[in-house]
């Protein structure tokens, strides 16, 4: 269930619902999300569905994680990004291949050093990962040329915001019940934002978690 053939099939689904950045594709279809999972989810790591990754968490679908970091993306290459709720690690690896460095907040830790030792598994060096409130970004290595959040504040976080470098591009799912992926783009003190796919994400949570 980990063969090539699986991993193909999936991107060819993500090219029929509309994926169509080269990038983007080549690097989901190299990274082995199998590695992503406990061993009793893995033989599912190919389907287009999210999966519990433990602690009421779950890691995104393929689709959703390519089409956020397609519109990440959207606006050109990117320095530094700031990743908010990064999970069991994979969204975390597909952005490390794409963009120079990574900075990584989880609030649970269990799931942090999971990821830890995965990343380093697949030797992806330009990461650097933090137990902390996804909510307060990461502002001591801030500005940031695009923030992706991956759990859903019911309204943006200002902390986010203020994070933002001119010109970049804040990606996140927003909404209490019903959600909607958003783009939001830096113009000096302005915000511009753009509303995309109903999604379902799990709540943005304040706080820590050992």
């Amino acid at each position: 269930m980990t063969s090539q053939r699986t991993r193909e099939r999936l991107i060819e689904r993500l090219r029929e619902q509309g994926i169509d950045d080269f990038a983007v594709l080549e690097v989901m279809r190299s990274t082995p999300r199998h590695l992503f999972l406990d061993e009793a989810m893995a033989h599912r790591a190919y389907e287009d569905t999210a999966l519990p990754i433990g602690y009421q968490q779950t890691l995104s679908q393929p689709y959703v994680v390519a089409r956020m970091t397609s519109l990440l993306l959207a606006g050109g290459s990117l320095e530094r990004v700031l990743e908010v709720g990064s999970g069991s690690g994979y969204q975390t690896a597909i952005l490390a291949q794409l963009v120079g460095q990574v900075y990584a907040v989880e609030r649970i830790k269990p799931l942090l050093e999971a990821s830890r030792k995965r990343l380093r598994r697949l030797k992806l060096r330009n990461v650097r990962l933090r137990h902390g409130d996804g909510m307060l970004g990461w502002p001591e290595e801030g500005p940031f040329d695009g923030v992706l959040c991956a759990a859903a504040p019911e309204q943006v976080p200002e902390a986010l915001l203020a994070q933002l470098a001119p010109g970049g591009r804040l990606v996140l799912p927003v909404g209490g019940g019903l959600q909607h992926l958003k783009v939001i783009t830096r113009d000096g003190d302005d915000f511009r934002s753009e509303t995309f796919d109903a999604v379902r994400f799990v709540p943005l949570r304040p706080g820590v978690q050992r």
